[in-house]
């Protein structure tokens, strides 16, 4: 007996089950959703809506969520705290003249630890004493128009200090370092700032650049006391007297620059127990004496700038030693001079080589505007006696010639002669 075909009716009724329940398959093996934002988070921003209104009272553009999306021209840092975050970072760029930064908006944001202005040249501001507490960080480049020494000194909780093309006006750094006791990087360049360095400096100090100002007096030797120092500059001031000796006991130094300045006497042969110094600069000062043979000793320096002083006597250096530097300048400095069975002229150090005394030797005299300008040669001890061989073979040549022409003429006329004989005798 044949079994009976299967219903028509059934893969109907399969199909009707699988598309009924087909939405509920799918939901159970979805990845799940995102968590919908509770009631108590704020529906525009997750930033403290005090501070927002802070932000947009002061004419600063942003964005509905700072802390996420900041916008071109103001970068902004939250912390993570909740139900709301607060500012704990700053930048302002490229302001416009409508920013106006009020003492009331300022002290809505208090918990700012770092404030940076770019290119932002608007007028002086006075900070709330909770905005100068929290702060760690500062930048003010071409920016504020002027900052005063007494209100940098109320910033006593920073590490990191950078005022650059912004006059600084006080009579000295003395008036707000000291009360910088945590102070790490610091940075016043291009400021107009006067006086002298202080006799005590925090030994936190990593880095100090006070180049480009009308500093003046010596380097303090309370500067050695910084164990932690690895960069000093101090170029384009008005510092004189000798480098100290005891520079070297900056043994975490790795960019020295004393350029631009009146330094004295010799560079001291301390410097050498610095064991990561990478960028020696000392040009443009008035240094004297020869140079320590001990820097060729110094395996990581790339970067040697000894030019424009009054420096004399043999460099010290061979091939090797200057193939390893990035750049080597020792142009401006009259009585020194190389070896050039040592080192090329190809070098192009701009000094003349020494002669057999260990003195630079005379530069070559200038040509006779009567002589042949045809010849490219550069000058030559040898060219003198170039010269006269030249021009007594130009002198032998033309009298052999000479000779050699008469005897021809006379053969030709004793060839003449003896004919017009023979026809007379005929």
């Amino acid at each position: 007996m044949k079994p009976s075909p299967p219903s028509p009716l059934l893969p109907i009724l399969l199909f009707t089950i699988f598309f009924l329940l087909f939405p509920t398959i799918i939901t159970s093996v979805s990845l799940p959703l995102p968590p919908t934002p509770s009631p108590s988070s704020p529906s525009t921003s997750t930033l403290d809506t005090i501070q927002l209104k802070a932000l947009q009272s002061l004419n600063i553009p942003t964005s509905k969520n700072p802390c996420i999306q900041p916008s071109f021209h103001n970068a902004t840092q939250c912390d993570s705290s909740k139900p709301f975050r607060h500012l704990i970072s700053l930048t302002l760029s490229n302001c416009s003249s409508s920013i106006s930064l009020s003492y009331n908006a300022l002290k809505s944001l208090s918990t700012l630890q770092s404030l940076h202005f770019l290119n932002c040249p608007i007028a002086p501001i006075h900070f709330p004493p909770q905005l100068t507490y929290s702060l760690i960080s500062f930048t003010s480049i071409n920016s504020l128009r002027k900052i005063s020494g007494v209100w940098l000194s109320h910033l006593a909780n920073l590490t990191d200090l950078a005022i650059s093309n912004v006059p600084i006006k006080a009579s000295g750094p003395y008036v707000f370092l000291p009360h910088m006791k945590k102070l790490k990087t610091l940075t016043i360049s291009k400021a107009n700032l006067t006086g002298y360095l202080p006799k005590h400096i925090h030994s936190n100090l990593t880095h100090i650049d006070f180049s480009s100002n009308n500093l003046k007096g010596n380097i303090p030797s309370s500067i050695t006391m910084l164990d932690s120092l690895e960069s000093l500059n101090l170029s384009s001031n008005n510092f004189k007297g000798e480098i100290p000796s005891s520079l070297g006991d900056l043994i975490s130094l790795k960019n020295l620059s004393l350029a631009s300045n009146s330094f004295s006497g010799s560079i001291p042969d301390s410097i050498s127990a610095i064991p990561d110094l990478t960028h020696m600069d000392l040009s443009s000062n008035q240094l004297n004496g020869t140079i320590p043979k001990f820097i060729s000793e110094m395996k990581n320096l790339k970067y040697l700038n000894l030019a424009n002083n009054n420096l004399h006597g043999i460099v010290p250096f061979n091939m090797t030693f200057i193939k390893t530097l990035t750049m080597f300048k020792v142009v401006g400095n009259s009585n020194l001079c190389y070896n050039h069975s040592v080192l090329s002229s190809k070098l192009k150090l701009e000094i003349a080589p020494c002669d057999k005394h260990g003195m630079p030797m005379s530069p070559p005299t200038a040509k006779d505007s009567s002589e042949d300008d045809s010849s490219d040669s550069d000058y030559d001890d040898d060219d003198d006696d170039g010269s006269i061989h030249k021009r007594e073979h130009h002198h032998g040549t033309n009298k052999f010639v000479l000779g050699v022409a008469i005897a021809l003429s006379s053969i030709v006329f004793l060839i003449v002669f003896l004919i017009l004989c023979s026809k007379c005798c005929r």
